[in-house]
């Protein structure tokens, strides 16, 4: 009698444990199911669109003094670093916007590079060409900002939203010249002279705050 007691409590003890067992692999299944799947990769292509196309903006909203679209793009802790070295903030790249103090012929962008950091960051490199660029300072002179700049902007996406975060410019002191057409050798054996350097790429010197803000990159 004892030893089928015994058998009975092994048996009981064993399905004991195989239920046990299987409860345990059941709640191992949603744990499993909850683990984070990696990242998607960004899509790199509709990032640079997105970022080129608001770079590529800043020209109308200079000329059309739009500050709505400056409180838009540009972060609210923006961080800006002038052509002069000094500091900037979007408050006075909004003011400066709407009240039209800065102006130009022309404004044109080449050598924009989109850097995609990830699928909410990136980095956009640039090169900004001022034709007759003007900016009224806030003593009523005016300065000459024409030229040649070098931008790099990072921008982050907030709220599914891109924005500029920080900007610094540069100016290029030795911009290099259009080329010339092709033309023919003259048959003259005499050589001619050399050029001189046009006066329109020597350095223009102007006061602080007279270059292009980087927070506005055309």
């Amino acid at each position: 009698m004892t030893r089928y007691l015994l058998v009975v409590l092994l048996s009981l003890a064993t399905l004991a444990f195989g239920c046990a067992g299987t409860q345990n692999g059941n709640n191992l299944a949603p744990t499993n199911a909850n683990m984070a799947s990696p990242e998607a990769t960004p899509d790199q292509a509709a990032i640079a669109a997105e970022l080129t196309k608001i770079e590529n903006d800043w020209p109308r909203i200079i000329r059309e003094r739009d500050g709505a679209a400056v409180r838009r793009v540009e972060a609210d802790d923006v961080f800006l670093v002038y052509p002069d070295g000094q500091t900037g903030d979007k408050g006075q790249d909004i003011k400066d916007i709407e009240s039209g103090a800065i102006s130009a012929d022309s404004w044109d962008i080449t050598d924009l590079k989109v850097n995609v950091l990830d699928k909410d960051a990136a980095v956009v490199s640039l090169r900004n060409t001022v034709t007759k660029g003007k900016y009224k300072m806030s003593d009523g002179r005016t300065s000459d900002i024409s030229g040649q700049y070098r931008s790099v902007d990072t921008f982050v996406r907030r709220n599914g939203q891109w924005q500029l975060v920080a900007s610094a410019t540069v100016k290029v002191m030795a911009p290099a010249a259009a080329a010339s057409p092709t033309t023919k050798p003259s048959p003259s054996p005499v050589a001619s002279p050399a050029a001189k350097a046009s006066p329109a790429m020597k350095r223009v010197s102007t006061p602080a705050k007279a270059a292009p803000r980087p927070g506005m990159t055309p």
